[in-house]
């Protein structure tokens, strides 16, 4: 199967992962992590974007399942010569490759690809479209931390508008019952968004506050904001924090701006999830791997 949204996913395929990555969880935590759920299959890591977290991730959530990997270094493939993408991923699957875990700046890259071949195609980032690991592995990491989902205040704030993460996380935590505030300064705010706008609104009460940088990659004009302006405005303080449920807790997809979107302070607090979230994505993403490449019986 493919794994382009989280749309694609029935309740119980949701349900399977949620628990699956429970069980890595606990696997990786061991000496010994290997497994063999993917012993003699092929993935092939295919990133047009730049990514830490997510290319190593997946390479050891695959290669833990006992895959064989391959990474295509795509500023080096034959893209670079004019090749197109879609003859690209003809090229990988004509070598059999069982999984293409693919991440392309252009939305909807990786639906024109699971279109042509036989390959399961996981999306790991498309443009400004959707990010759905980082979407499960951070709903993941919120269900491992409370106990559940449904009933928390999750609020999620900075550059709206063109994160992929937002809209992955956003539809899964809504999708479990979480009742999620958007926040950030108007020009990073989807079009026709009709909540506040304010960071304050967003992180009173909040039981999970989800910083997320300015891709300034992707603007059109800078924002003209001084250093230190838009934490003030818009970032994560201690003072603003303090506002936030009793027992709240701190999150960031990366890669984190410190001074920005965030203290440095309360990105290494006691309350920071951060790295939680990180641990959590190998094991999701061998939940993933295993659920595209293998299905589950208890899948709908």
């Amino acid at each position: 199967m493919d794994l382009i949204r989280p749309s694609d996913l029935s309740d119980d395929q949701l349900d399977h992962l949620l628990r699956e990555a429970e069980h890595w969880l606990e696997h990786n935590r061991v000496a010994d992590k290997r497994a063999d759920r993917l012993a003699g299959r092929s993935v092939v890591l295919a990133f047009f974007e730049n990514s830490t977290r997510t290319l190593l991730s997946f390479d050891m959530a695959a290669q833990r399942l006992g895959a064989m990997v391959t990474t295509l270094p795509a500023e080096k493939s034959s893209v670079a010569k004019g090749e197109t993408l879609i003859d690209t991923a003809l090229t990988v699957d004509a070598m059999q490759a069982d999984a293409l875990v693919m991440r392309h700046p252009e939305p909807g890259a990786p639906d024109s690809v699971a279109e042509v071949i036989r390959a399961a195609v996981v999306n790991a980032g498309d443009g400004t479209g959707e990010h759905p690991t980082q979407g499960l592995l951070d709903t993941a990491t919120i269900h491992h931390h409370f106990g559940r989902v449904e009933g928390l205040k999750v609020a999620i704030c900075g550059d709206i508008r063109h994160s992929r993460v937002a809209s992955s996380t956003h539809a899964l935590l809504e999708r479990l019952g979480a009742k999620v505030a958007l926040a950030g300064p108007t020009a990073l705010m989807p079009e026709g968004h009709d909540g506040p706008d304010g960071i304050d609104e967003a992180v009173a009460g909040a039981d999970v506050v989800m910083m997320l940088r300015i891709q300034r990659e992707r603007l059109s004009a800078d924002l003209g904001d001084k250093p230190g302006e838009y934490l003030e405005r818009y970032g994560l303080t201690e003072d603003r924090f303090k506002t936030a449920a009793p027992g709240a807790v701190i999150m960031h997809p990366g890669p984190m701006n410190r001074g920005v979107e965030i203290t440095g302070e309360l990105a290494d607090s006691e309350h920071s999830l951060i790295t939680a979230q990180v641990e959590m994505g190998v094991a999701m993403r061998m939940a993933v791997l295993d659920l595209c490449i293998n299905g589950s019986d208890d899948t709908a």
